[in-house]
C-alpha cells in the first residue's frame, strides 16, 4: 500500500513538471478513474495483473498458514491435478467485484485479506488441537469457544497477551490504512464499477452453482475440484482451504439416502419387540464423564497409585468415541438417540444444525412410561445448544449452572464429587421412577500444569516436565471421576428400588504434546483414518453398565455410543421396538458403526465402507430409518417409535 502511494506521488510530481499530462487510454470513455493509477498507459491490463498478483500472494499465504509447510504449499500450486490456480482466479474475481462495491481500486484487499488469513489461522489451530479442519458449521458454536477462553488464558497467559496485542495492533493498522487509501486513491467512476460487476458477478455466480458436492458438475471436474466429503482431511489437502471450506457450506442440508421412499421404509424388517417396562420400574442414571480415559495406556508412563481402580474393577467394556479431544455433543447425540453420526455429513454437529423439532430419544420413551426425565450438567445451559435440544429429546427438566444450587469447584470447574452429590440429592427427593442423564465438567481441558494444589498421584514418564505436569493434572481429574463413580454405586447398593448406572468417557482428552512425547501418537491428535487396531486404541474410553441387582455387565467389548440405549435398557429389563429390538439386531452384526469403520463383535473390520458401491442391507436400513425420523416423513414412527406419534411440534430456538 505504501509503495502504491509513493508511486502515485511520483506520478503527480512528474505531471506537474511536464505541465499537462497526455491523455491515457481509458477502460471506458469519459471515466478517468477506471484503471489502476489513472493517467498511466494500459490501466486495465495493469489493474488486472495487480489483482491477479494480489490474489496469488493471498491464496499462497492462506495455504501456508493452514498447512504450516512451505514445501507442501508450493507443491499444491505446482501439481496439475490440484485446483490451486482455479482458487487464485476465484479470489481475483472476488477482489475485482468487491472493488466495484467499495469504489476504490484494490481496497477490497483490506477486507478479504484479514478475514481469510484469520480463518486460515483458526483453521490451523483447530487442526492442531482437534485434528479436524475448519468447517462453516463451526461458527454455529463460536459462543462455546469464547466461553472456554478463560481456561486457555490460564494455561498460556503469555500467548494470550501476545494474541490480544496483535489483534488490537492489526485492527488499528487496518483502520489507518483504510482511511489513508480512501484519501489517496481516486474513486472509481460509475461506468468502471459497472464494468467490473458485469465481469465478476456472472462468473462468481457460476462458481457458486457448481459447488454443491451432492451433484456432479462436468466443469468442476475439469477444474480439478474433486469433493472428498468422506475424508475431510484429504478434502482440504487436495482442494485447498478456501475451496474445501466452500464445498462444506451445503453440509447443513442432509440429502435423502439413495432409495429412500415409503416403500423402502415399509420394507425394513420390524422386530418382534413391544415397548414394556417391569412392574417395579428401575431407575436409570447415565453419567457421561468429560474426557474420562485411562492415562496408564500411555507408553512408558507409570502412575501411582492407580488413578481409576473402581472403573478398572467394574469395567464392562469400552465406548468407541466418534470424536477425539472434543465435540462432546456428537457423542451425547448417539448415546441418547441410538442414531449414528456416521450417517450425517462429516464435521456436522446435530445439536447445532439438525435438532430443530422433537427427535426420539431414550428420554422420550421413558417419559411415556411414567418416568421423570432430567438432564444434569453443571455448566451453562446454552452450551452446545442443550436447552432446546433436551426439550426436543423429551426431558422434563434440565438442571444447569443457572438453576441448581451452588456446587463446589475443584480446580477451575465444578467438581465431579459435587455433581454426584447433586444427583443423589435429586434422586432421594424423587418418588417416581426416574431417568437422569448427567454430563460432568471438572476434567475438561486444557490441562495446565499445577491445576490442583494438592495432587494425590505421582507420574513417571519419559517426557518434558511440562508434559508430565499436564498429565498429572488430567490424572487427578480422572481419579476424582473414579471416586465419584464409587460414591454413586455405594449409594445405589443401599436402595430398595432397582437402579441401573452407566458411566463412560465421551472421548480421549486433548493432551496434545503428551501424546507425542510418549509416542502414543505422531501428532497432537489422532488421524481420522488409520488401521482399525489403531483407531480402537485412539478412540476407546472405559464403559461401565452396572445394576444394583446383578452387578456389572461383563464382556461387552467395544461399542459405539449409539448402542448404549440397547445395553442400558436391556440391563434394566426394559424393551422397545427400536432401542432393544432394531438396535439389538444391529448389535448382533456390528459393535462399532463409524463413518470410517464398521466392526463386528468378532473383530472383523470394514474400513472405508461408505465409499463402497455395495453396503450391508442392515446398515442401509439403519441409515434409512435414521433419516426418516430426523428429516423425512416419519413413516417408521408407528412401528419403531410409537411414543412419538402425533407429538412432533417444532421449537422456535
Amino acid at each position: 500500500m505504501t509503495l502504491l502511494c509513493m508511486v502515485g506521488g511520483i506520478v503527480k510530481v512528474a505531471r506537474i513538471k511536464k505541465g499537462v499530462g497526455k491523455s491515457a487510454p481509458q477502460f471506458l470513455e469519459g471515466d478517468p478513474a477506471t484503471g489502476y493509477l489513472p493517467g498511466r498507459k494500459w490501466p486495465v491490463i495493469r489493474y488486472g495483473l495487480v489483482s491477479l498478483l494480489a490474489a496469488t500472494i493471498l491464496v499462497f499465504a492462506i495455504e501456508l498458514i493452514v498447512r504450516g509447510d512451505f514445501a507442501g504449499t508450493v507443491g499444491f500450486f505446482l501439481q496439475p491435478f490440484k485446483p490451486g490456480w482455479t482458487t487464485i482466479i476465484i479470489f481475483a474475481l472476488i477482489l475485482i467485484g468487491l472493488d466495484a462495491v467499495l469504489g476504490r481500486s484494490h481496497q477490497s484487499l483490506m477486507i478479504v485479506a484479514p478475514l481469510t488469513l484469520a480463518l486460515a489461522f483458526v483453521g490451523h489451530q483447530k487442526s492442531l488441537y482437534l485434528g479436524d479442519p475448519l468447517y462453516p458449521t463451526d461458527f454455529l458454536y463460536s459462543r462455546q469457544i469464547v466461553a472456554l477462553m478463560p481456561l486457555l488464558v490460564r494455561e498460556r497467559p503469555g500467548t494470550a497477551i501476545a494474541l490480544a496485542v496483535g489483534i488490537v495492533g492489526s485492527l488499528s493498522l487496518l483502520v489507518y490504512g483504510w482511511r489513508l487509501w480512501r484519501r489517496r486513491v481516486p474513486a472509481l467512476g460509475r461506468k468502471g464499477r459497472l464494468a467490473r460487476l458485469t465481469l465478476t458477478v456472472p462468473l462468481l455466480a457460476f462458481f457458486v452453482s457448481i459447488m454443491d458436492y451432492a451433484t456432479f458438475s462436468w466443469t468442476r471436474d475439469r477444474l480439478q475440484i474433486i469433493p472428498i466429503m468422506w475424508d475431510q482431511k484429504e478434502n482440504y489437502a487436495s482442494n485447498g482451504f478456501a475451496l474445501a471450506f466452500a464445498l462444506n457450506v451445503p453440509m447443513a442440508h442432509v440429502p435423502a439416502p439413495a432409495g429412500y421412499s415409503d416403500k423402502a421404509i415399509a420394507a425394513i424388517e420390524r422386530p418382534d419387540v413391544k415397548a414394556s417396562v417391569p412392574t417395579e420400574k428401575p431407575d436409570i442414571i447415565i453419567v457421561m464423564s468429560e474426557s474420562f480415559w485411562d492415562p496408564t495406556e500411555l507408553p512408558g508412563v507409570t502412575i501411582t497409585p492407580d488413578p481409576i481402580p473402581n472403573v478398572r474393577a467394574l469395567r464392562s467394556g469400552h465406548v468407541f468415541s466418534p470424536e477425539f479431544g472434543g465435540m462432546t455433543a456428537n457423542v451425547e447425540f448417539e448415546a441418547l438417540t441410538g442414531f449414528s453420526n456416521a450417517f450425517l455429513p462429516a464435521g456436522s454437529i446435530p445439536y447445532q444444525q439438525y435438532v430443530r423439532a422433537p427427535v426420539p430419544s431414550m428420554a422420550t420413551f421413558l417419559k411415556s412410561q411414567g418416568y421423570e426425565t432430567r438432564a444434569i450438567h453443571p455448566g451453562t445451559s446454552w452450551f452446545w445448544n442443550r436447552t432446546p435440544v433436551y426439550a426436543d429429546f423429551g426431558f422434563d427438566d434440565f438442571k444447569s449452572e443457572e438453576n441448581m444450587p451452588y456446587l463446589e469447584k475443584r480446580g477451575p470447574l465444578t467438581s465431579d464429587a459435587a455433581m454426584t452429590e447433586e444427583i443423589i440429592r435429586e434422586a432421594d427427593a424423587t418418588d417416581d421412577p426416574f431417568f437422569y442423564f448427567a454430563v460432568s465438567l471438572q476434567n475438561h481441558g486444557p490441562y495446565e500444569p499445577n491445576r490442583y494444589y494438592n495432587p494425590t498421584h505421582k507420574v513417571q514418564a519419559p517426557t518434558s516436565q511440562w508434559a508430565k505436569d499436564s498429565l498429572l493434572s488430567f490424572t487427578e481429574g480422572a481419579s476424582d471421576a473414579d471416586k465419584s463413580l464409587e460414591r454413586l454405586i455405594e449409594w445405589a447398593k443401599n436402595r430398595r428400588r432397582p437402579t441401573v448406572i452407566a458411566f463412560f468417557g465421551d472421548h480421549l482428552p486433548p493432551l496434545g504434546p503428551v501424546y507425542v512425547e510418549t509416542g502414543f501418537l505422531r501428532d497432537n491428535v489422532a488421524p481420522r483414518k488409520e488401521p482399525p487396531d489403531q483407531m480402537l486404541l485412539h478412540h476407546r474410553t472405559p464403559l461401565i453398565v452396572w445394576s444394583n441387582r446383578s452387578g456389572p455387565v461383563t464382556d461387552m467389548g467395544t461399542v459405539s455410543p449409539a448402542f448404549l440405549p440397547y445395553h442400558v435398557l436391556t440391563t434394566a429389563g426394559i424393551s422397545h421396538p427400536y432401542y432393544t429390538g432394531f438396535l439389538g439386531q444391529m448389535r448382533e452384526r456390528y459393535s462399532v458403526v463409524d463413518r470410517n469403520l464398521l466392526l463386528t463383535p468378532a473383530g472383523k473390520d470394514t474400513p472405508d465402507w461408505a465409499r463402497k458401491k455395495q453396503i450391508d442391507p442392515a446398515i442401509r436400513d439403519f441409515r434409512l430409518l435414521q433419516y426418516d425420523m430426523m428429516f423425512g416423513k416419519r413413516r417408521a414412527a408407528p412401528d419403531f417409535f410409537p411414543e412419538t406419534v402425533n407429538k412432533r411440534v417444532p421449537h422456535t430456538s
